[in-house]
């Protein structure tokens, strides 16, 4: 039987769609969820960011002690592709990295990823600190983001490659909601979407300076934000969404 070649890489094909990848925790080699996650670099070291609750979440009794990330491994063909693992303890110590601050515990953590490790070649996109916006970086409440990751796990499965869904911002920019490290997006998101970047297009002169990735990275997609007085049956769900400022990742990723 005749059967098509896979379709190489498309020249337009957008460098954000390169930046997050799909993570996917075990214990072992029993699979437990699945979420999103996107790759940071600061000078020679490479990060893979997601959410804290992503690696451990106590509530809920989520204790990976691995997880699994797709790779693009041809640089001339979108839809090749590996799984590379990475443990999350060595010798019963956590090999990420999660913030506090005076509110608590934040909902980012950082792992770094052995360069020498990936398979030759990988093909990805990094954000980096040229990526990041201040907190008075003039973000408007109403701005348009996107929030690129894997709702429910939903993909391109051929291409290896996530999806991106609208948003805008939905609060003060800059100003901490309640008190709290993030600030709200509306948006329609699901489960899976945890660790996804949340991010804006850079236009004109200020796209110069990106080192070709357009894009200010303004936060990390964490959780679906709804109130307790909730009528379930009469009231649809708030659709607001915390999102934690990235800037966080010039702390996490400050380590020698």
């Amino acid at each position: 039987m005749f059967r098509a070649a896979p379709p190489k890489v498309a020249p337009m094909l957008e460098t954000i769609l390169l930046t997050s990848t799909r993570v996917d925790t075990f214990v072992g080699q029993a699979a437990l969820t699945n979420a999103s996650g996107f790759f940071f670099e600061r000078g020679p070291r490479l990060f893979l960011v997601t959410s804290r609750h992503v690696l451990i979440n106590m509530p809920t009794r989520h204790f990976p002690d691995r997880i699994e990330i797709e790779l693009h491994i041809d640089p001339e063909n979108v839809a090749k592709s590996t799984v590379f693992s990475i443990p999350l303890y060595r010798n019963g110590a956590p090999l990420w990295r999660q913030g506090l601050d005076g509110a608590g515990a934040i909902d980012v953590a950082v792992i770094e990823i052995d360069r020498a490790a990936l398979p030759q070649p990988t093909v990805f996109r990094a954000f980096t600190p040229n990526n990041l916006t201040p907190p008075d970086g003039g973000v408007e409440i109403g701005a348009p983001v996107l929030v690129i990751g894997f709702p429910l796990g939903f993909h391109d499965t051929l291409h290896h490659l996530p999806v991106a869904r609208g948003a805008v911002i939905a609060s003060s920019f800059g100003l901490r909601f309640e008190g709290q490290g993030y600030f709200l997006t509306d948006a329609r998101t699901h489960r899976g979407a945890s660790g996804a970047p949340v991010v804006m297009r850079l236009r004109g002169e200020e796209a110069g300076h990106d080192g070709g990735l357009p894009w200010r990275l303004l936060g990390v997609h964490s959780s679906r934000l709804d109130v307790n007085v909730r009528d379930v049956d009469l009231d649809e769900a708030l659709g607001l969404n915390c999102a934690w400022y990235a800037d966080i990742l010039m702390t996490l990723t400050s380590f020698a």
